[in-house]
């Protein structure tokens, strides 16, 4: 039986996630999408604001990962970001944990590797 390690992707969230910077930011965790059971917290330590097109784009990143029997958990989110979700009932969907550790660990008990993508934050974060 051969058991496969768990690779948990963290990918920093941009401080302003809209659709000027959507595909962007798409095209960047792509590659965490598209394989098996992809594992995918999304951390929002930077993120100041969230629009329409960025929940928008929350919700296709966690539809492209289910579609591949796989799951993206929130976490470290501003408290104003996380009143917008729950007001919009975008919360009902996701896993929101307040670190991104809680969050890595949330996934299945088997160890594994944690990769930390953080390509682009500080750039979109000015």
């Amino acid at each position: 039986m051969n058991i496969q390690k768990r690779v948990v992707a963290v990918k920093l969230l941009p401080a302003i996630l809209n659709s000027k910077n959507e595909r962007l930011f798409l095209a960047e965790l792509q590659a965490y999408l598209n394989v098996a059971r992809p594992r995918i917290v999304l951390d929002g330590t930077l993120l100041r604001k969230l629009d329409r097109s960025g929940i928008h784009l929350l919700l296709c990143c966690l539809e492209e990962a289910i579609k591949r029997n796989g799951d993206v958990k929130l976490a470290a989110l501003p408290p104003g970001t996380e009143a917008l979700l729950e007001f919009t009932g975008v919360s009902r969907v996701f896993e929101i944990y307040d670190t991104t550790v809680e969050a890595v660990n949330s996934f299945d008990a088997l160890p594994g590797e944690v990769i930390y993508d953080r390509k682009h934050a500080t750039e979109n974060a000015a």
